[in-house]
C-alpha cells in the first residue's frame, strides 16, 4: 500500500511538473513576443535564454546568437552557438558565426564561414568579404578571383559601409573592389605603386567621396616621394 502511494504521489509530482513547465513555455514565449513588438533587446535575449533553457532548440539558439551579434555583443553569440564550421549549419548560424570572429579580429576562422555562405549564395557583398579576409592572411592571389567576382557582379546602386571616420559612411562597392584591387596590385610587388594609383583613381572615379581610397592614395603617393634606399646613400 505504501509503495502504490508513493507511485501515486510520484506520478502527481511528475505531472504538476510537466503542467508548471508547459505554463513557463507559453510565458516566456509570450514575454518574447511582446519584447520583439517593444524591440525591447535585452527582454529578447531574456526571454529566449530562459526558453532554451525550458525547451533546448538549434533554431532558437541560432536566434539568440543573431540577436547578441546584431547588439554588437560577439562574444556572447560565439558562446551561444559555438565557432566550429558545420557544413550543416542553418545560413543564420553561418552568418552569426561569419560576423562575430570577424568582429573580434579571428580572419582565418571567418574566412572557413563566409566561404560556406559564398557556397550557398554567391554574390558581390559576399566577395568583397572574403577578398578583404584573403588580403589580411595573405592570400593575394584568392582575394584577385573574389575582387573579379565582384567588379562584374556590383553594381551602381550597391553599397559597402565603411567605419574608419568618426562617423561612418557608405561608399560604391564596385569603387571598394578597385581599392581591394589596388591594395592586393602593392602588396604582390611595392614596385607597384603607379599601378596601384592608378586603381584608385578608379575606384575615386566611381565614388569621389570614397574616404578610404583617398587615404589609401595618399600613403602611397607619400610612400612614392620618398627616397630609394640608393638615393639615401648616395
Amino acid at each position: 500500500m505504501k509503495k502504490f502511494a508513493f507511485v501515486v504521489l510520484f506520478a502527481m509530482g511528475f505531472a504538476v511538473n510537466a503542467q508548471t513547465n508547459t505554463e513557463l513555455l507559453k510565458h516566456y514565449e509570450a514575454f518574447y513576443k511582446e519584447m520583439r513588438l517593444q524591440a525591447d533587446i535585452d527582454g529578447m535575449i531574456n526571454a529566449l535564454t530562459h526558453l532554451n533553457v525550458l525547451s533546448p532548440s538549434k533554431a532558437r539558439k541560432d536566434t539568440l546568437a543573431y540577436i547578441y551579434a546584431e547588439s554588437n555583443k560577439h562574444m556572447q553569440a560565439l558562446n551561444t552557438i559555438g565557432v566550429e564550421k558545420n557544413e550543416a549549419d542553418s545560413d543564420m548560424a553561418v552568418q552569426v558565426k561569419a560576423i562575430s570572429l570577424k568582429a573580434i579580429s579571428q580572419p582565418k576562422r571567418a574566412l572557413e564561414q563566409f566561404e560556406i555562405l559564398n557556397k550557398r549564395n554567391p554574390n558581390a557583398y559576399l566577395a568583397y568579404e572574403l577578398a578583404d579576409l584573403k588580403i589580411q592572411t595573405g592570400d593575394n592571389e584568392g582575394a584577385n578571383t573574389n575582387i573579379e567576382y565582384g567588379i562584374a557582379n556590383a553594381t551602381d546602386e550597391m553599397k559597402h559601409a565603411f567605419y574608419e571616420r568618426q562617423q561612418p559612411y557608405q561608399a560604391s562597392l564596385k569603387a571598394a573592389f578597385y581599392h581591394l584591387k589596388a591594395l592586393t596590385t602593392f602588396n604582390q610587388d611595392k614596385a607597384n605603386i603607379d599601378d596601384a594609383i592608378a586603381l584608385i583613381d578608379q575606384a575615386l572615379q566611381i565614388d569621389p567621396n570614397f574616404n578610404l581610397a583617398g587615404l589609401s592614395k595618399q600613403a602611397l603617393v607619400a610612400r612614392k616621394a620618398q627616397p630609394s634606399t640608393e638615393e639615401v646613400k648616395e
